[in-house]
């Protein structure tokens, strides 16, 4: 009995190494990895517009306030509050009658005046040949010139209350000073104006064409001076002064407008400037007051170096880097400096890229410098993604 118990002891360890000995020999190697796929950018010299979008205000061309320059009541009202008026239209009447008077009243005065003046100087010229032969005294004549002067001197005074009084009375008459619409009137028939009154009775305003006044921070005025230094960016040609306008709804102004001038202060609460842009505005889309954003076209870089924004990754430091595919097959990192600003989907590059380069856009995460990549050029995502085991379906198209 002993003996068999040693025998199955020994016949299962025997089984039990036996069986180690197959798992050992069965267990399989584990299996090289894929390498992995990515897509470029191959970089290629690009002669690209700069833009800059700034938030704006549309105001008016010309603006007029209408106020009266005499005391009177409104008798009469000649335009409809909205409409078009042309420069010279009657907008308002005020009551002419005592400028009327006031006119006639000047009038008579000179006429008066001017009906003293001849027989004084007929007597002046007849006192004048007979104090040559001493028959008036030297005083005689004196005085009688004296009084001629003083009469001549009431007539030009006549003459001026006379050209006062007219003045008054065209004033009765309130024209439209420009041509442009009229907003609503803020005084009614019956009412009492005065002379120079703070409150306008209309106001006008010529919106075509129509200004437009964006803001422009002074930094990036001194950045872009800094590139065209550089020689990064160009500001020759006739396209320079052109502005194009996004309306507050997102959509694209079709007229195109121009440069007028900029500023030359800067606002010390803002640390910005003003850029004032002319624009054509005949079917008077744009009104004063609404928000706009102006597209300024800043330059031309001849030789710029875009890279896609998915190809464009921070450090920790928070520096621009790029992942990039060399002659052997290997991922490189570079360093590079952008300038804050998106040209389409592309980053500016200024350094750290030459043209050539095979810049990495998709399989980035799955990658690290000094790995070996199969590269497939970056079709923008045309195609199908790098191949994987598992077939996408394409994506839909918007």
């Amino acid at each position: 009995m002993h003996i068999n118990k040693k025998t199955r002891l020994i016949v299962c360890f025997v089984i039990l190494c036996a069986g180690l000995m197959q798992a050992g020999c069965n267990q399989k190697q584990p299996p090289p990895q894929n390498t992995p796929e990515v897509a470029f950018f191959t970089i290629q010299p690009e002669r690209v517009a700069l833009t800059t979008e700034l938030p704006g205000r549309v105001s008016a061309y010309y603006v007029a306030e209408v106020r009266p320059q005499v005391h009177g009541i409104i008798q009469k009202r000649f335009f409809e509050e909205g409409a078009d008026v042309r420069a010279g239209d009657l907008l308002y009447q005020i009551d002419p009658a005592p400028y009327r008077a006031a006119y006639d009243n000047a009038k008579a005065s000179l006429a008066r005046a001017e009906a003293n003046v001849p027989p004084i100087q007929l007597r002046a010229e007849r006192y004048k040949e007979l104090v040559s032969v001493k028959a008036v005294s030297q005083q005689e004549y004196d005085d009688i010139t004296a009084t001629l002067k003083q009469l001549e001197a009431e007539v030009e005074t006549g003459k001026a209350a006379v050209e006062a009084a007219r003045i008054n009375l065209a004033y009765c008459s309130i024209k439209a000073p420009i041509t442009g619409r009229i907003g609503r009137s803020h005084v009614t028939v019956g009412a009492l104006v005065t002379a120079h009154q703070p409150a306008p009775l209309a106001v006008i305003q010529q919106i075509d064409p129509i200004y437009v006044d964006a803001t422009q921070t002074s930094a990036s005025l001194l950045r872009l001076r800094h590139n065209i230094a550089a020689g990064r960016i160009k500001r020759d040609g006739p396209e320079q002064t052109k502005v194009k306008l996004l309306l507050e709804d997102g959509t694209v102004y079709p007229e195109e407008g121009r440069l007028k001038f900029s500023d030359v202060t800067v606002d010390s609460s803002t640390g910005s400037f003003i850029l004032r842009m002319v624009f054509p505005n005949k079917k008077h889309t744009l009104l004063p007051g609404m928000y706009a954003r102006a597209v300024v076209q800043e330059g031309i870089a001849d030789n710029a170096i875009l890279v896609p924004h998915q190809g464009v990754s921070r450090d920790p430091k928070g520096n621009p880097v790029v992942l990039i595919v060399d002659a052997e097959n290997k991922v490189q990192q570079r360093m590079i400096t952008i300038v804050e600003r998106a040209i389409g989907d592309k980053w500016f590059v200024t350094s750290g890229l030459a043209p050539g380069d095979r810049v990495i856009v998709e399989g980035v995460q799955r990658v690290r410098p000094g790995a070996s990549v199969k590269a497939v050029p970056f079709d923008g995502g045309q195609t199908a993604k790098p191949s994987a085991k598992t077939v996408q379906p394409p994506a839909k198209a918007n």
